[in-house]
């Protein structure tokens, strides 16, 4: 069994290609998990598709094979040619891809080294998979671990302790245009997580918050919570002007703002859209500055710079736990072979024990007694050997010595 990521990224890929590598429905999703899983060399998968990236994780028995096949479904999926699918592809494999996952959950691959949000979007991920029965124990025992230790990530460092998300950046970049949000508009459309901590952060920075969404009733409590006015989504192409601000994150799989929309009123206006796909097209007017997700990059490089430190301590964290998790997965390939080799003994005692009653040896009364002594001095003796099994899974590749004992026991049981 291995396991392999394939990761597209702010690192890797550019945003229009991130647009066509989305996942943006339900169903889409799920499709392309069945199909991933109709090839004979994959049998868990889940994907993560978020606005600065798309990571197909899964395990196989065949990574040269399963990263065909997985290319092969996104090539159809996006309609970007393989040549270029594999070429910006970052492929990580088995303890690679362990340790680029357990980096991802500890938010140390984001574009926003330290952010939160990214943890709680990989949990929907695996649960989507795993309610979809689409993964299973492999891929569960890898995402549980990677929790915990962003979870350990986040206790020993302060990596996270100002959190920081897209949404956040851009009200920081927000605050940077106007000086102060003080009695500034601002309108927030969608009612994703990162609608929440725009209208929260901007809320808390004194903006005066309205809020938009095709579903009003998904936006009524956090409308209150920020004691904001609620504006229909029809009324959107009315509103342009009247805010200073706009902050977008809907799923919607083509621009909600584009360039056929007019400002009915002349303000400087700020205009930031956080989603994946865009949702405001190419805008060229003297008064209106769109900000992208990859237009928050000067605010991450000043953030990644302040966290340096924290981040080589969370790394050595993430390496810890990579470590300790192929450990305890060799655990469990030992584990049966020893719970077989008991299984064994008690068998011989047994046998051994009924063989000297029927032979007269000892009288049938001391049966049970005879049978205890057997099975004490085999367990006696296969102590030592069993600590030395277990020492060898917690320090070593075992996989041939494990193949080694099966052979054996195969043999004797023959």
């Amino acid at each position: 069994m291995h396991y392999l990521v394939l990761s597209f990224t702010h690192k890797n890929t550019t945003l229009p290609i991130r647009d066509k590598l989305a996942f943006n429905d339900d169903e889409t999703k799920v499709r392309f998990l069945e199909r991933t899983l109709e090839s004979p060399y994959l049998n868990e998968a889940i994907v993560l598709s978020t606005c600065n990236r798309i990571e197909l994780i899964v395990s196989c028995n065949n990574l040269t094979e399963a990263a065909k096949h997985l290319f092969l479904l996104l090539n159809e999926h996006s309609g970007i040619g393989l040549n270029e699918l594999e070429g910006r592809a970052e492929l990580f494999e088995d303890q690679g891809a362990i340790h680029h996952l357990f980096s991802v959950a500890s938010s140390l691959d984001s574009l926003i080294v330290g952010e939160t949000q990214i943890a709680g979007q990989l949990k929907d991920a695996y649960r989507f998979a795993f309610d979809r029965r689409l993964c299973g124990d492999k891929l569960t025992r890898a995402v549980s671990y990677a929790f915990k230790c962003a979870a350990e990530v986040r206790n020993r460092t302060n990596i996270s302790s100002k959190p920081v998300s897209v949404a956040s950046v851009a009200v920081a970049a927000a605050r940077r245009a106007f000086g102060s949000l003080q009695g500034k508009r601002a309108l927030v459309i969608g009612s994703g997580e990162m609608s929440v901590i725009a209208a929260r952060t901007l809320k808390n920075h004194g903006a005066d918050v309205s809020l938009m969404n095709r579903t009003m009733a998904k936006i009524e409590a956090l409308a209150e919570e920020v004691n904001g006015t609620l504006v229909p989504f029809n009324r959107l192409p009315d509103v342009l002007g009247d805010y200073d601000m706009i902050f977008t994150a809907t799923s919607a799989e083509t621009p909600i703002i584009d360039g056929t929309l007019r400002l009915k009123k002349e303000r400087q206006c700020h205009w930031f859209d956080m989603a994946v796909p865009r949702d405001i097209g190419d805008i060229d007017h003297a008064l209106v500055k769109v900000h992208r997700v990859d237009d928050l990059k000067n605010t991450v490089d000043e953030n990644i710079m302040l966290r340096e430190e924290e981040a080589k301590a969370s790394f050595a964290i993430v390496g810890r736990y990579t470590a300790e998790f192929y450990a305890w997965l060799k655990s469990l390939n030992i584990e049966p072979l020893i719970k077989t080799i008991y299984r064994r003994a008690e068998a011989a005692a047994k046998t051994e024990a009924a063989r000297v009653v029927r032979k007269g040896f000892i009288p049938e009364t001391y049966a049970e007694q005879a049978e205890k002594m057997a099975l004490q001095a085999l367990k006696r003796y296969l102590h030592p050997q069993v600590l030395q099994l277990r020492k060898a899974a917690d320090v070593g590749d075992i996989d041939a010595m494990i193949e080694s004992m099966e052979f054996i026991l195969s043999m004797s049981e023959e």
